[in-house]
């Protein structure tokens, strides 16, 4: 299909589409997955290196921060260098800097290279996502959200599987060596396939002092929510001093870039409806789904005694679920209302959470795979129908900055996510252990169940230990249970958000075949 006149490149078509969406997703994958394989792995790599368990936090920390702060400048970057030069060389030095992370001797190294695999790989995402979008027919772009919105979605879950495999049979190394030959395929097949097709470069002036204030507030905000729950929040100083940091940092920022002639986050795509409240439906979503994609496996391992990968084996049907069917949705979004595709979006993740609060400590594998399953058909329509509307009427000069401010939301609604599940998760299992243990007491329950174990043959103490693991067990299924109804109601509240936006519009260009 010839491209029209004043138009950019022609898109692809057959086997080097094929090919470079692929490699572009990819990309995509292997980001993503890094964000999640190291966390489960983090036991096994403190007790490699020598190191305390709260030290190793740092690994993760350090790359969140450092992705932070890169991801927002992806318009910037893009703009100056091309997207095509940008993304292909944020692929290689992510190579790079995972192949350094592989070969770390201590936990100095580990975390410096950690620093410049978060730092080098911000325009992965973005970069690879308005790529997919460019490569496509304009009547196809619901094809490229849906190639990229199904990587996204499914390498979260794919990341507890393959760092509890990897870390229950191999060396640690390899979470980040895996990265090494799907890095140098990815950064060969886009270069080879789009090389002469790079975006036109403008010479922007640096926003020094924009990027200073950004490097500010993320990072301490980065520290507040990945140390803050060790730390027990606000009772340690450096939390305190970090949360001041980052909320004066914040302000100051969005007041630097709203009044800056050449800002290095462009802020003025709030001013569209759609890309602002898309964004916190987005955000707010995405938050939710990623704090239940943390809670699951947690309780799984901490108290039904499953393994890494097999607490990620539980999960990994919503994936096959949204894998098979995303194609069909991409085919329908095009003809489909996308406010219509988010709707069935909140309603099947809140359906699933709904059903996970049925869950009992005696809940066999298949109980607890069902609820995963239906959260595979929202799975499937959340980020096409989001990327619909909140980039509806964007123009293609600005994609690169509208996808990587949405992602950087994304990211960093993410962060605080986690932070505040697993804070609310523990502090919900005291408050349930505390009732629980006023409703027992020394009584009659416990005496009856105590004399039911010395019949047994258990000892007094061997007694009282069985009844109180017995109880926490239960206050943290409890905790559980609560923050999944609590998700549910969420995902129904966000359902009335949407429909704050307005219809997105219809692709516009030629539509022919390819």
């Amino acid at each position: 299909m010839a491209a029209p006149s004043g138009a950019g490149p022609a898109p692809l078509v057959g086997g080097s589409l094929a090919l470079t969406a692929f490699a572009l997703a990819l990309g995509t994958f292997m980001q993503v997955l890094d964000t999640t394989i190291a966390n489960v792995s983090l036991p096994t790599i403190a007790g490699n290196l020598g190191v305390s368990s709260d030290n190793s936090t740092w690994i993760v920390t350090a790359f969140a921060v450092a992705n932070g702060v890169a991801v927002p400048l992806t318009g910037w970057l893009m703009g100056r260098f091309g997207v095509v030069r940008t993304f292909c060389v944020s692929v290689f030095l992510f190579t790079i800097a995972s192949f350094l992370c592989g070969i770390a001797w201590d936990l100095p190294s580990l975390i410096g290279f950690r620093i410049l695999q978060g730092a080098v790989s911000g325009p992965m995402i973005p970069g690879s996502q308005a790529l997919l979008i460019a490569i496509f027919p304009v009547h196809k772009r619901s094809t490229a959200l849906g190639i990229w919105s199904m990587t996204t979605l499914v390498a979260p879950i794919m990341g507890p599987i393959l760092g509890g495999y990897i870390s229950d049979n191999y060396h640690w190394s390899w979470i980040f060596l895996i990265n090494v030959p799907f890095g140098m395929f990815c950064a060969f097949v886009c270069w080879n396939k789009l090389g002469k097709r790079d975006t036109p470069t403008r010479k922007l002036p640096i926003d020094q002092v924009g990027l200073i204030l950004l490097v500010i507030w993320v990072g301490a905000l980065q520290i507040v929510l990945d140390l803050g729950k060790n730390d027990d929040w606000f009772a340690a100083d450096r939390i305190v001093i970090a949360a001041v940091v980052a909320a004066i940092g914040f302000v100051g920022w969005i007041i630097w870039e709203l009044t800056d002639a050449n800002p290095a986050v462009n802020l003025s795509l709030f001013k569209s409806r759609n890309f602002t409240i898309g964004t916190i439906a987005f955000c707010l979503g995405y938050a939710v789904f990623f704090a239940n994609t943390l809670l699951l496996p947690l309780w799984l391992q901490t108290q039904l005694g499953y393994t890494a990968t097999w607490a990620g084996l539980v999960a990994a049907p919503s994936g096959a679920v949204a894998v098979i069917l995303t194609p069909f949705v991409a085919r329908l979004s095009g003809k489909i209302d996308a406010r219509i595709l988010a709707t069935v979006a909140f309603a099947s993740f809140g359906y699933s959470y709904y059903l996970r609060s049925g869950y009992t400590t005696g809940a066999s594998f298949y109980d607890l795979m069902l609820p995963l399953m239906v959260q595979g058909i929202a799975m499937s329509t959340f980020f096409l129908a989001m990327l619909t509307i909140s980039l509806d009427r964007i123009p293609a000069e600005r994609l690169p900055s509208a996808t990587g401010i949405s992602n950087f939301a994304r990211i960093t609604s993410g962060s605080f996510a986690a932070s505040i599940i697993t804070t609310a998760w523990d502090r919900r299992e005291t408050l349930h252990q505390s009732r629980l243990s006023e409703a027992i007491g020394t009584g009659s329950p416990y005496q009856m169940a105590q004399g039911a174990l010395t019949r047994i043959g258990l000892t007094d103490v061997q007694a009282a230990g069985a009844i109180t693991r017995q109880m926490v067990a239960q206050a943290y299924l409890l905790a559980s249970t609560d923050l999944f109804r609590i998700s549910a109601w969420l995902c129904l509240a966000m359902v009335i958000i949407v429909w704050f936006t307005r219809r997105a519009s219809p692709p516009q260009g030629p539509i022919a075949a390819d």
